[in-house]
């Protein structure tokens, strides 16, 4: 069954909107009028804001940023006692993405059917994970909805920070990566060529590695359609089997070996595990369950495993820092030892909070590291290719214009 985006009048006049479940323009109107209102404008979602191929890495992902502003105005609003259909209204209208937009405006419209909160979330695992499902479900059963959204809203903020800080040591290095691919490939197609008819021209005798260069330019640009095919097809490729099971496996295996990788992969990881179970912890979700949930939240399929089977020895009865124990070299020195004291003063939650903030601290040095180390390197080897390129090119060029 079809969902439209709908304008309705109420008697009193007032414009309701929202998305509505219905097998046609007429169903939908004749469903509103059951409810009080009068039909004015219907689109169906298929016509709005849809992609025709439906390809997963051409539709738009929902913002960390936009979500935690979502929790923290939904917190404020939920405090000064507003309804929440008309919250959820105020929030559609206030979000910047189209995805969200609909999103809220259909868990609105299902709230005011009388749904749970928290089911009407579970609509949408794309947008809301399962720790922001569960700790819903947990203020709104616990009836502290409010505070639960301001810690959900604390652990996005520390999230985005996380994931700001790290994309900003990698841009720098990405954007002279790509720029250098790029002057490399237009000098193998415009310049190379040339350069070698020249030479060819003076029948001179060129060194070895005059000869490989001047030979790659002629191979680049023989053969482009087919390099250009060949990386598309080894990028798509790459994408599949990081995506597969035995591929996340070696990626996050090599990524946990890589001397100055394995440092920010290690403490990236553990500062969301952490602050995901302080968060669900604090709300009330019960060990176990939490386990299973910060699962989710981390990218490494170590730490997944580490965490669920740390779930399934305390249903056995043991302790969560000894179930960690047997992936201590997986976790940051000192982690594990901190959890303990947690558990032995029965203060975990306030542990794991001072902890993952310790993290995320570590976390945000670690990258400035990182992109101080990445940055000299590839100057290293800019300048090494450019120093290669002169001598092998500039060399026997200005030796052969001696000569005449």
């Amino acid at each position: 069954m079809p969902f439209f985006y709908y304008t309705a009048k109420s008697v009193d006049g007032r414009t309701k909107t929202g998305i509505y479940d219905a097998e046609n323009i007429r169903d939908l109107a004749q469903k509103l009028k059951a409810e009080g209102l009068i039909l004015v404008k219907a689109d169906p979602q298929s016509e709005k804001g849809k992609n025709n191929f439906n390809l997963p890495f051409l539709s738009k992902k929902v913002a960390i940023s936009e979500k935690m502003f979502m929790a923290r105005n939904l917190s404020i609003m939920v405090s000064t006692g507003l309804p929440l259909v008309k919250s959820f209204t105020i929030l559609a209208a206030q979000s910047k993405n189209k995805k969200m937009e609909n999103a809220l405006l259909d868990i609105g419209q299902e709230v005011s059917k009388g749904k749970a909160l928290a089911e009407s979330f579970k609509k949408y695992p794309d947008i809301f994970s399962e720790l922001f499902q569960s700790m819903i479900q947990v203020g709104e059963e616990s009836g502290t909805l409010e505070e639960t959204l301001n810690v959900l809203a604390l652990q996005l903020e520390k999230e985005n920070e996380m994931h700001s800080k790290i994309q900003k040591a990698l841009i720098y290095p990405a954007i002279l990566i790509i720029v250098m691919m790029i002057v490399g490939f237009c000098l193998a197609i415009f310049v190379l060529p040339k350069i070698n008819l020249f030479f060819q021209g003076l029948h001179a005798d060129l060194p070895l590695t005059t000869k490989i260069i001047l030979g790659s330019g002629d191979f680049v640009l023989k053969y482009w359609p087919f390099i250009i095919t060949g990386l598309f097809i080894l990028i798509f490729s790459f994408l599949i089997f990081a995506k597969s099971k035995i591929g996340r496996f070696i990626i996050d295996a090599s990524l946990l070996k890589i001397p100055v990788i394995s440092v920010l992969v290690k403490k990236t990881n553990a500062a969301s595990l952490i602050r995901s179970l302080s968060s669900l912890l604090g709300s009330g979700v019960p060990l176990i369950r939490s386990l299973e949930i910060a699962s989710g939240t981390v990218s490494n399929v170590y730490f997944k495993q580490a965490l669920q089977e740390a779930a399934g020895d305390i249903a056995k009865g043991k302790k969560l820092f000894v179930s960690l124990q047997l992936h201590q070299d997986i976790f940051p020195f000192g982690s594990i030892e901190m959890i303990e004291i947690g558990e032995e003063t029965g203060r975990t939650p306030l542990i794991l909070k001072k902890l993952a903030e310790f993290y995320e601290e570590e976390v945000s040095n670690a990258a400035e590291n990182l992109s101080v180390i990445i940055e000299p390197l590839l100057i290293v080897v800019i300048g090494a290719v450019v120093g290669i390129f002169a001598v092998s090119i500039m060399g026997p060029l200005y030796s052969v214009l001696g000569n005449i």
